[in-house]
């Protein structure tokens, strides 16, 4: 039986899925780099379609309509990926100048955003974890305390990702970068292999255990998914206020997330059961990989206080006077300072730009069409049309809720499903009568739940299905089965929790 692969070395598990060719590769030299050339034609002839054969409102200007009609078709890359989504937003962007629709400064106007350098500012944080290895070693203890089970290790693992979360605003990191190859660690230590009839044995479980828990993971913190401040950068845009963001999101997600990430696992093992029921050898490898990283570094010292400063900043927003982004800021500046990190770190985290420029193209936009009307003009539509049908807010929240939520099967992202959609929902919700906060969170939160819909619907959703342990047909059966079982207990937990709280 060969090693187990190390924690932390995705290579190790053949997920270098964009292997260098060999020099003097004829084939790459030849392949076209530029747009896909079938997407391009697609996007475009939406955004063409709609604005020249689609009848323009009297009342909406024609900038306003024109600048809609583009972001469909930005909207329609970020589905069918002619470019990379940073490439995209940047040309989709440039058009909006070019055809003099915005300003230069209307255009760019979303840059200086406050929550587009934090979501900037956070991906650092997760550079500094993953570099120091403090997130390896804190998934480890939990490993080496619950890991007897296997029962007991899916929690380990499942709560080891609650506690990084925060500071780690990319499922999809946290997946790729740390819980997949601990999962493979302990898989290959059970002689469970993937895609082998072994894959039962154990990585199966897990890999399935890891991918539902980390939905209620990213629904319980701000800062644990870039969507969350999407959404929240949106529903402020439409007009909605939350006072302290970290503490109001916080409080309204804490219980319902809590319970259902603790039930997630224990159902799963009903549903999707391992072959290995206990694993002792867990634990005392846990052990062995905590021996050979040593004591704790003073990076990671430096890391770990860093963090819960910076948090406790994030908390006591409106008694320290202190805005969430400033206070990211200072944490990324006290790394800085002490060498946990240094500057190429940031230049090289590509996440952080990538984000940094789509993410301020769609709220530009967004904003925009908010400023030209457009979403008011669609929230009256909707408004006359639910008024027509006499359903009271409870009912329209109901529907327009889960419509947003299983519509997640035709998209490939969740921060593409945002950009698409969250404004048009919440202005419909909003028009409906339903009270804003509970709105604008409640959708926020769907965006969470739906990330382990399909193999596709989120990227840390592609990484767990890319190590091969877990079946597509199983993806797709336990996929709408724990997204009924969310959305239960959600239900269930979360309205009389926020009838507490003063949400409606």
């Amino acid at each position: 039986m060969s090693n187990p692969p190390t924690v932390g070395n995705l290579h190790n598990f053949g997920m270098d899925v964009f292997p260098t060719p060999p020099t003097g590769s004829t084939t790459t030299a030849a392949r076209w780099g530029g747009a896909k050339p079938i997407p391009v034609a697609i996007a475009v002839a939406i955004g063409v379609i709609f604005r020249f054969a689609v009848p323009k409102p009297a009342h909406v200007s024609k900038d306003a309509w024109q600048l809609l009609a583009i972001f469909l078709t930005t909207i329609a890359g970020l589905v069918l990926s002619p470019l990379p989504v940073g490439a995209w937003a940047f040309v989709c962007l440039t058009v909006t100048v070019l055809t003099k629709t915005l300003t230069f400064a209307a255009a760019f106007t979303a840059f200086t955003n406050e929550v587009i350098w934090l979501i900037v500012a956070s991906f650092f944080f997760s550079r500094g974890f993953v570099k120091t290895g403090i997130g390896d070693r804190i998934a480890l203890y939990f490993v080496k305390i619950l890991g007897k089970s296997t029962l007991g290790l899916a929690y380990g693992l499942a709560l080891g990702e609650m506690v990084i979360s925060p500071a780690v605003p990319s499922t999809t990191a946290r997946a790729g970068g740390i819980f997949l190859p601990i999962i493979k660690s302990l898989a290959f230590s059970a002689d469970s292999r993937p895609k082998d009839a072994s894959a039962k044995k154990l990585g199966a479980f897990l890999v399935q255990s890891q991918l539902q828990s980390a939905n209620n993971s990213s629904a319980l913190f701000l800062t644990a998914a870039a969507q969350n401040l999407l959404c929240i950068k949106l529903a402020q845009s439409l007009g909605v206020k939350f006072g302290n963001q970290w503490v109001s999101w916080l409080k309204a997600a804490s219980l319902p997330a809590f319970i259902s990430l603790l039930a997630t696992p224990f159902i799963l093992f009903k549903l999707f059961p391992p072959e290995i029921k206990d694993t002792p050898d867990a634990p005392a490898m846990a052990t062995q990989k905590l021996e050979q990283m040593g004591p704790v570094t003073k990076n990671e010292w430096v890391m770990i206080g860093t963090m819960l400063i910076t948090v406790a900043l994030w908390i006591s927003g409106q008694a320290s006077g202190m805005a969430s982004v400033v206070a990211a800021m200072l944490g990324l500046s006290i790394l800085l300072l002490l060498g946990v990190l240094d500057w190429d770190d940031c230049l090289s985290e590509k996440s952080a730009w990538d984000t940094f420029v789509w993410f301020g193209v769609l709220v530009g936009m967004a904003t925009q069409l908010t400023t030209l009307g457009i979403v008011s003009w669609i929230s009256d539509g909707v408004e006359k049309s639910l008024k027509s049908l006499s359903l009271g807010w409870p009912l329209a929240f109901v529907i327009l809720q889960a419509a947003y939520f299983f519509i997640h099967y035709l998209f490939a992202s969740q921060t593409a499903h945002v950009g698409a959609l969250y404004s048009a929902f919440l202005g419909m919700q909003l028009a409906a009568k339903v009270p804003n906060l509970l709105a604008a969170l409640a959708l926020a939160y769907n965006t969470n739940l739906f990330g382990a819909l399909t193999h596709y619907s989120s990227g840390q959703a592609a990484v767990y299905y890319g190590g091969g342990y877990v079946k597509l047909p199983d993806v797709f059966k336990l996929g709408i089965v724990m997204a009924l079982v969310n959305i239960l207990i959600w239900a269930v937990v979360a309205t009389p929790w926020w009838k507490i709280l003063g949400l409606y």
